[in-house]
C-alpha cells in the first residue's frame, strides 16, 4: 500500500483544526446538524439494508463534511450536480424525507415513479441534477447549466460532484476543457476517499493529487480537507464569491475517505484496518461535535435533544413511506412518460418560395428558428466564423454572436452533455455533428441521459443534434455512415430522415420547437444536388407523417433520405410500375399505418434503406407488415440495403456497395411475382 499513501496528502492524518473565524453561532449548530441528519438517516437505512425492506445502498458515512459544507456554501437557486454518496445535498436542500424514504423503496412518491433508484433523479424544485450510472456526462451537463447562467448573465455558480475514480474517464477531461475555454462557473468536486470501489488511487492514476491535473485545462484549483466541515464551508464560500464576480471554473479536490463499502455488499476487507482506524480518527462528526462542545456552543443535553429531534423526524417519515402501496403497473402512462408532451402547432405560410438545394433549407430553418427563439443556442466544431464544414451557419455570427453561434472543442460527448444542461436550465440546443460517424463519440449521452432522463424523472433534453450522414460522394468509412438504427431503437428519441428541402426546413423548425431529443439526419450526397421550391417564411411540417409520392396499385415502395431519389429515377425509367412510394420522413415516430394502407392496397411491399440490411429499420417495417397485414401479402415482404461491411472509399468499390442496382432487380422480380 505504499504507493496509495504517496497519492494521499499528508493533510489527511494532521489532527483536526478548526477556525471558526467570523462565523456565527447559528452558522456553527447549522453545519453540525446538517452532518447529524444524513448521517443518521444512513445509519437506519444500513438497518432497513439489513433487514431486506431497501434493495441497496451507497453509503457516504465520513464524508458528510464535503455534501454539507458545498450545498450551503451555494445560493438556493444555484444548481449542484451529486453523485451517489452526497446523501447531505438532498438534506441541506430539505427534500422532503418520505419523497427521499419512497425514492429508494421504488414507491410513486419519490422522485421516478419506481422507475429508478437510489440517487438517480433530479429535482428543478430543489435546484438538484442526479447522476446516472455511467458518471462523467454529468460533468459536461453541469457545464451547460452553466453556460445558461453566463448566457443570462446571471451571477451563480454550478456544482458538480465525482469521485477520484471516475476522473480518469474522457467525459471528465472533456468537460474541464469545455468549461476552461468558455470560462463557465462551475466548481469541478473530486471527493478523493481513496478506492474507485476497489483499486486504491495508485492504480487509478499517477500524480500526486488529482488537483494537478487543472494546470492542463488553465484553470484554477485547491486541495481542501474534506472531514473538516469549517474548511469545507469557509473555502468554498469563498471560491463561490469569487466565481460570481468574475465567472471561471474552479477544481476542488476533497481529500477524505470511504468508510464504507463502495456499496454494502462490496464490504471494505480490501483495505488495511491500520488504515481504517487511521481514518476513523478524522470522523468529521464526532471531531466537529467534541470542538463545539469545547468551545460552549453545544452541550451534551442540546445535542441530545438534536438527535432525538432527527430520529423522530426519520421514523416518522419512514412510516409514511412504508404505509404507501408499493407502485402499480400502468402500461399507457409507462408509454406516455417516455417522451415529454409536445402539441405540434401547425405554422402555415404565404404561397412565396423560391427554388433552393437542401442545404440552403437547413440553413434557413437554422437561422428563422434562431429568430423564433431567442434562447436557442447552436453549438459545434468550426460553426461559427467559418460555417461549419458544410457551410450551413456560415453569416451566423454577424446576426447572432458567438454566444449562440459557438464553436466547440473535439469533446463530442461534452457537448452533448452541455446542451442537455443547457435544456435543464430552461434553453434549447442544436448540437451539429460534424459527420454522422462522430457521433459514436458522443453516444453514451444521447442513449444514456438525453434519451431516458424525461422517463425517470420527467425533465425535457430539448435538444436538436444534427447528422451529416450518408455514401456515394467517396468518403469512405469513417465520413460515409448512415446511423439511423443506433437510435431508432432507444425509446425516448426521436429521428427524422428527410429527402427533400421543403422537407427538411418544415420538419426541422418542429424538430426544434419539440421538448423532445431529436435526431436530425441530412444526407450529404443531397446537400446540393437536390433541389426544391421551399417557402421563403417560418413553417412547420409534422413529425411521424410520411409522405406519398406516387400511387399505384400493383407495389408498395417505402424508403427514405437518398433511397426516395433512387426509387424515383427508377420508377422514371420503367413507367409501367403501378407503386406507392412512401418516403417516411421520419422514423421515429413512425407512420406505420401508410405503410400498412398501402400494402393492404397493392399485396407487395419492398423497404430500401441505405444503411447495411441486418438490424435496420427495414427489418422492423418488415416485421410489422408480416404482423398486421399477413391476409393481403401476395409475395413474401423484400428488404434490400447496402452490402455487410464498412462503406469503402474507391468509386467503383463504393457503388456496388449501396443497394440502388440491387434495388431495381429486386423491385422487378417483386413486380412479377
Amino acid at each position: 500500500m505504499d504507493g496509495f499513501f504517496t497519492t494521499f496528502n499528508p493533510i489527511e492524518f494532521e489532527r483536526m483544526r478548526y477556525h471558526i473565524g467570523d462565523l456565527a453561532q447559528e452558522e456553527l449548530v447549522n453545519l453540525y446538524k446538517g452532518m447529524l441528519k444524513p448521517r443518521m438517516i444512513e445509519e437506519k437505512m444500513l438497518v432497513l439494508l439489513r433487514q431486506g425492506k431497501i434493495s441497496k445502498w451507497f453509503s457516504g458515512i465520513g464524508q458528510e463534511a464535503i455534501s454539507v459544507g458545498v450545498t450551503q456554501s451555494l445560493k438556493t437557486e444555484e444548481y449542484i450536480l451529486p453523485m451517489h454518496r452526497n446523501l447531505g445535498v438532498f438534506t441541506s436542500r430539505n427534500v422532503p424525507l418520505h419523497r427521499l424514504f419512497g425514492q429508494w423503496q421504488g414507491k410513486e412518491s419519490g422522485f421516478t415513479n419506481g422507475r429508478d433508484r437510489s440517487f438517480h433523479f433530479g429535482s428543478q424544485e430543489h435546484k438538484i441534477v442526479g447522476m446516472i450510472s455511467h458518471l462523467g456526462p454529468q460533468l459536461g451537463v453541469a457545464d451547460g447549466i452553466a453556460l445558461a447562467d453566463l448566457l443570462r448573465r446571471k451571477k451563480r455558480v454550478t456544482a458538480v460532484f465525482t469521485g477520484e475514480g471516475a476522473t480518469s474517464e474522457g467525459d471528465f477531461h472533456e468537460a474541464l476543457n469545455v468549461a476552461s475555454v468558455w470560462n463557465l462557473p462551475v466548481l469541478f468536486c473530486i471527493e478523493n476517499n481513496g478506492y474507485g470501489l476497489s483499486t486504491p488511487t495508485n492504480e487509478q492514476y499517477h500524480c500526486e493529487n488529482l488537483a494537478d491535473r487543472a494546470k492542463g485545462y488553465g484553470m484554477e484549483s485547491r486541495i481542501i480537507d474534506g472531514n473538516n466541515i469549517l474548511e469545507v464551508y469557509r473555502k468554498v464560500s469563498e471560491l463561490c464569491k469569487a466565481m460570481r464576480k468574475r465567472p471561471r471554473p474552479i477544481l476542488v479536490e476533497f481529500k477524505t475517505f470511504r468508510m464504507r463499502g463502495h456499496e454494502e455488499a462490496s464490504g471494505t476487507k480490501y483495505v488495511p484496518e491500520k488504515l481504517m482506524k487511521k481514518w476513523a480518527k478524522k470522523d468529521p462528526i464526532s471531531n466537529y461535535e467534541d470542538f463545539l462542545v469545547k468551545e460552549g456552543v453545544l452541550d451534551l443535553e442540546s445535542i441530545e435533544a438534536t438527535k432525538k429531534g432527527i430520529s423522530d423526524e426519520i421514523n416518522e417519515n419512514l412510516k409514511r413511506a412504508f404505509d404507501e402501496s408499493p407502485v402499480s403497473f400502468d402500461e399507457s402512462k409507462e408509454l406516455s412518460n417516455v417522451y415529454q408532451e409536445f402539441v405540434y402547432k401547425e405554422v402555415d405560410c404565404d404561397k412565396k418560395s423560391k427554388n433552393i438545394r437542401l442545404v440552403d433549407a437547413i440553413s434557413e430553418s437554422l437561422e428563422q428558428s434562431m429568430y423564433a427563439h431567442n434562447e436557442l443556442i447552436i453549438m459545434g466544431q468550426d460553426i461559427a466564423e467559418y460555417g461549419g464544414v458544410f457551410k450551413i451557419t456560415e453569416g451566423f455570427v454577424p446576426k447572432f454572436g458567438k454566444s449562440r453561434v459557438r464553436n466547440t472543442p473535439i469533446c463530442e460527448s461534452a457537448i452533448v452533455s452541455a446542451a442537455m444542461g443547457l435544456s435543464i436550465n430552461g434553453m434549447k440546443a442544436v448540437v451539429e455533428m460534424q459527420f454522422a460517424d462522430f457521433v459514436s463519440s458522443g453516444f453514451n449521452p444521447i442513449v444514456n441521459y438525453l434519451a431516458k432522463v424525461h422517463y425517470r424523472w420527467g425533465q425535457a433534453a430539448d435538444v436538436v443534434i444534427r447528422m451529416p450522414c450518408g455514401a456515394g460522394v467517396g468518403a469512405g468509412p469513417f465520413h460515409s455512415q448512415t446511423n439511423e438504427a443506433w437510435f431508432t431503437k432507444t425509446p425516448g428519441l426521436k429521428v427524422v430522415y428527410p429527402a427533400f428541402p421543403n422537407d427538411a426546413k418544415g420538419l426541422l423548425n418542429t424538430a426544434i420547437n419539440d421538448p423532445n431529443p431529436v435526431l436530425f439526419f441530412e444526407h450529404k450526397g443531397l446537400y446540393r444536388s437536390v433541389y426544391g421550391d421551399v417557402p421563403t417564411d417560418y413553417y412547420t411540417l409534422p413529425l411521424g407523417k410520411a409522405n406519398l409520392l406516387t400511387r399505384g396499385e400493383r407495389i408498395s415502395i417505402v424508403t427514405y433520405g437518398a433511397g426516395v431519389h433512387w426509387a424515383l429515377e427508377i420508377l422514371e425509367n420503367h413507367p409501367e410500375i403501378q407503386a406507392d412510394l412512401i418516403d417516411l420522413r421520419t422514423l421515429q415516430p413512425l407512420d406505420i399505418e401508410t405503410v400498412y394502407d398501402s400494402v393492404r392496397k397493392t399485396g407487395k411491399l419492398i423497404i430500401l434503406q441505405e444503411d447495411t440490411l441486418f438490424g435496420g429499420i427495414a427489418s422492423d417495417i418488415s416485421a410489422m407488415v408480416m404482423e398486421n397485414c399477413f391476409e393481403f401479402l401476395d409475395a413474401p415482404v423484400k428488404r434490400v440495403g447496402s452490402l455487410e461491411t464498412p462503406v469503402p472509399f474507391a468509386k467503383a468499390l463504393e457503388a456496388h456497395y449501396l443497394p440502388k442496382q440491387r434495388f431495381e432487380k429486386a423491385m422487378l422480380a417483386l413486380y412479377a411475382y
